[in-house]
């Protein structure tokens, strides 16, 4: 599995997250790109690596979040794992594993490069679309 595909996989699931709707105050937010845009960022917590420095390798839960931000209202809204195909979080898990060996980064570096290379290519095409 290639950076680019990891890529794809993770990028596919996180706008399928979308439309959704801030839990307190209702606010909807169409896309990914309105995600990125229109929220205030927020750094990721540890939680976010736990299954990857587990150790373990096949968790029966993956847990962990990909990106947080926060609504107007002051909610955290989380991008997570939820609903990605165990088969899937395993194969990318895996993935993870190698890389962080073969990058010597730790999971929770692995998953920020991730995280803000797929924010990259939505903040440049969403750039692209305006422009």
């Amino acid at each position: 599995m290639t950076e680019a595909e990891v890529v794809q996989i993770v990028r596919k699931h996180l706008e399928g997250l979308f439309p959704m709707a801030c839990p307190t105050c209702g606010r909807s937010i169409a896309t990914i790109r309105d995600y990125m845009a229109c929220l205030h960022p927020t750094l990721p917590t540890e939680a976010t690596a736990a299954d990857g420095a587990s150790g373990d390798a096949a968790p029966l839960a993956p847990a962990g979040n990909l990106k947080f931000a926060i609504c107007a209202c002051g909610t955290t809204l989380p991008l997570s794992y939820d609903g990605l195909p165990l088969t899937q979080m395993l194969r990318l898990m895996n993935w993870a594993r190698v890389e962080t060996k073969a990058r010597g980064l730790s999971v929770a570096a692995l998953l920020e490069y991730m995280r803000d290379e797929i924010g990259r290519q939505v903040t440049s095409e969403q750039a692209g679309d305006t422009a």
